[in-house]
């Protein structure tokens, strides 16, 4: 991801090397200026990215405010932010990536491309809205609120330092555990996750394997990872947000919010693209289909296969008991992983998720559908029932030679199966 674009260094003390290292990279034009003209630099010259040469307190706790204050609220793509921190000493803004003063400069410039290039889809997605809207289309918004609220972190490890760092993750961002890297790799296969951190218990080689893995999968190459103890240099290039930290819990999380906090954010913007891109049939916040969409979508299936005489059933899955909208987003969000090219779901007003299986009938229906169940009931978390799975309660009917779409939704309302026990 290119560089080019008004880039502000703010330091106290010439950063030359850093400022030499960003040129080397394509960065152009570079503004260097000091804690107390940060906020006019940065009115002035509009950039596409800040970097804090510095790590620490800033001297000046008003222009830090005011800087901060003018990266959350520009218009336009969001400026991204990296800052240097070394051991004890963290970040001068604690919303910036961090990088390590210690390592090479090379890590923060290619954290800095990684935060670009989702700068770069944030430009992509407004202006795909304003031409959705241009043409027509209802304007659709982006989702509002922290992207922390989607997020969730990955810990896999077995040593001593596992219960705190589960604790202090916890607090900050919904976490999944992982005792083995097999069952990392199963976690990763089966929901989003927005970072991992490689704890104690692991020995050099299964760790070096596990990055190996995340290493060669493109879709993990800008993924957030922490490694308790030293990470290989290797993988730095393929891994540009990968940090090795030491076992203080705080300080790991503090340095890897923002980080998550990017890549979650980045997730809703490929939904909200791909929304864009199918003209707004999808939700961006599921990556299902809209209710309308479903609704029109079947009306139409439903009336293909009755003149083609075909296969065509209809599944609902509801859940026992309240959920909170965490634990909801995140099945129908699972569902979208699950379901086959020929299907389409969408999620339902109280948070049930139905799903079309076309050209399917009822004998390989209940398969899919169970399928589908025992994958929601073994994966849903929510942080009020940590110790109870949730049962997915499935409601399946094949379409009839002489049913609608109204006496075929009636059944799909109706009587229920409890699939997955």
């Amino acid at each position: 991801m290119s560089l080019q674009g008004p880039l502000i260094v703010v330091a106290e003390k010439p950063a030359t090397a850093l400022i030499e290292a960003l040129s080397a990279a394509g960065a152009f034009p570079i503004v260097e200026t000091k804690w107390s003209d940060a906020p006019i630099a940065f009115v002035a010259v509009k950039p596409a990215a800040v970097v804090i040469a510095e790590p620490g307190p800033p001297p000046s706790e008003a222009a830090s405010r005011m800087l901060c204050l003018q990266i959350a609220t520009a218009n336009g793509p969001i400026v991204p932010t990296v800052a240097l921190a070394h051991g004890n000493v963290e970040a001068a803004i604690p919303l910036a990536l961090q990088a390590d003063a210690g390592l090479p400069v090379e890590r923060l410039i290619a954290r800095l491309h990684s935060a670009m290039r989702v700068r770069a889809l944030h430009a992509t997605v407004l202006r795909r809205i304003e031409l959705f809207a241009s043409h027509g289309g209802k304007i659709m918004a982006l989702p509002v609120g922290d992207a922390l609220e989607d997020a969730t972190v990955l810990i896999a490890g077995r040593g001593p330092l596992y219960p705190a760092l589960s604790v202090a993750m916890g607090e900050r961002i919904k976490m999944v555990g992982a005792l083995s890297v097999e069952t990392a790799a199963k976690h990763l296969n089966a929901r989003d996750i927005d970072g991992i951190v490689v704890g104690d218990g692991f020995s050099p080689r299964m760790v070096e394997a596990f990055l190996t893995v995340l290493a060669q999968d493109t879709r993990f190459r800008d993924i957030p990872v922490a490694v308790i103890g030293e990470a290989p240099a290797e993988f730095a290039e393929a891994l540009p947000n990968i940090d090795h930290v030491d076992g203080d819990p705080a300080r790991l999380v503090a340095r890897m919010v923002p980080l998550v906090r990017m890549h979650a954010f980045e997730a809703r913007l490929k939904r909200m693209l791909k929304s864009l891109d199918a003209d707004g049939i999808f939700d961006p916040d599921t990556g299902l289909l809209t209710r309308e969409s479903f609704w029109r979508d079947l009306t139409k299936a439903v009336a293909d296969a009755s003149d083609r005489s075909q296969p065509l059933s209809v599944a609902r899955y509801s859940f026992d008991g309240p959920l909170d909208p965490r634990a909801g987003m995140d099945g129908a969000r699972l569902v979208t992983r699950l379901v086959r090219n020929i299907d389409f779901a969408c999620r339902d007003e109280d948070g049930a998720i139905l799903v079309a299986f076309t050209q399917t009938d009822l004998r390989s229906a209940h398969v899919v559908a169970r399928r589908i169940a025992a994958v929601l009931k073994n994966t849903m978390l929510t942080p009020h029932r940590a110790h109870d799975k949730i049962a997915a309660n499935v409601t399946l009917a094949t379409l009839k030679n002489d049913d609608n779409l109204s006496s075929l939704m009636q059944r799909v309302m109706g009587s229920r199966m409890v699939a997955a026990e």
